[in-house]
């Protein structure tokens, strides 16, 4: 499974909100500035080519379903993220926010915790 571009995972994350839709329907559930509704439809081309989405025809429009979950796709982004950027190691990435003041103590208390659950 590919990364995907900024514009891309913007229209995944409409698409998983949605369930199923149209174009229309998509392109309501994105964030100001919106692309216009030609760009969304091919960003939404791409993604169904890519896997990500399927497509079924109705009448003259397509109605889209997501391929792929939420869940799925983040597992697999964040195990290349990390296998990337930390040499395979969740330690080397919350050292890097704890570093980088992008986590308090008391995050890291909490993840400890969950951790720690059986």
């Amino acid at each position: 499974m590919e990364k995907l571009s900024q514009q891309e995972e913007e229209a995944m994350l409409a698409v998983w909100q949605a369930g199923r839709g149209f174009i229309k329907d998509f392109l309501d559930l994105l964030k100001e500035p919106k692309p216009p509704y030609t760009t969304l439809a091919s960003t939404i081309k791409n993604l169904e080519r890519k896997g990500f989405v399927t497509g079924e025809k109705l009448g003259n429009s397509y109605r889209y379903t997501p391929a792929i979950n939420e869940e799925e796709y983040k597992n697999k982004f964040m195990s290349g993220f990390v296998s990337d950027y930390f040499k395979n190691s969740y330690k080397d990435l919350v050292t890097f926010f704890a570093n980088e003041k992008k986590i308090s103590t008391g995050e890291l208390q909490e993840i400890i915790k969950l951790i720690e659950k059986p």
